[in-house]
């Protein structure tokens, strides 16, 4: 067990004072106003912290937001560059398509395409994103 595991595994036998207590030598303020077992994940909490770092701010800023009733915000979009030269291939009812990217667009089937959009209606008879048909993008 490790030394940070022993720190937290000794708090299940503290006392609520001796946790105010611990509260304030990790923290440096008075401990918040709460029950013995949170005061306890707490303390735990910031023991982890100042072994291992806390969260980014981005994703503290976040929960703090999900925990006032607000819906998380989407994840941005991450483009993906495709570079001449790059093979995207997938698997469409037991057949594969295999597109290289090109200076000029897409070769596929010894044509070369505008999109991807283009290739994902040619195989599949309907109206695809291209670039989610080929696993580029999230499905959503």
């Amino acid at each position: 067990m490790s030394r940070i595991e022993q720190k937290i595994a000794a708090l299940a036998t503290l006392s609520p004072a001796q946790l105010r207590e611990t509260w304030a030598s990790i923290d440096g303020s008075a401990a918040p106003s709460l029950p013995a077992p949170l005061l306890r994940r707490m303390v735990a909490q910031r023991l982890q912290e100042r072994r291992f770092g806390s969260l980014p701010a981005l994703v503290a800023r976040e929960l703090e937001r999900v925990g006032q009733g607000e819906q998380p915000k989407p994840a941005p979009a991450q483009r993906i560059s495709l570079t001449p030269g790059t093979r995207l291939v997938r698997e469409w009812n037991g057949r594969t398509v295999a597109v290289e990217v090109t200076e000029e667009g897409f070769r596929f089937e010894d044509r070369t395409w505008r999109s991807l959009s283009e290739i994902a209606r040619a195989v599949t008879g309907a109206h695809w994103s291209g670039p989610r048909f080929f696993g580029l993008r999230r499905h959503g």
